[in-house]
């Protein structure tokens, strides 16, 4: 045992996740070791290390849900 840990497995595209500065954002793809998630209302996509990542919990859900909802019915592009 050389004591490194198993990378986490890579969710599924459109998973709901929190990284480390507490913003929510769907996981878009991994390129070169990084994850990269995008703000659910649209935006901009940012990097993270997918030890600083952890699955949205039911009321950051609902919250992410709530804004995306509410970004369409404005028509924001998302």
């Amino acid at each position: 045992m050389s004591g490194e840990t198993e990378p986490p497995q890579l969710p599924a595209p459109g998973t709901l996740l929190v990284d480390s500065r507490e913003r929510v954002g769907e996981f878009r793809g991994e390129w070169c070791g990084l994850w990269s998630l995008r703000p659910v209302t649209g935006g901009t996509e940012w990097t993270v290390n997918p030890e600083d990542v952890q699955p949205a919990n039911p009321q950051q859900r609902l919250r992410a849900e709530t804004a995306r909802a509410n970004a369409r019915s404005r028509g924001e592009v998302l």
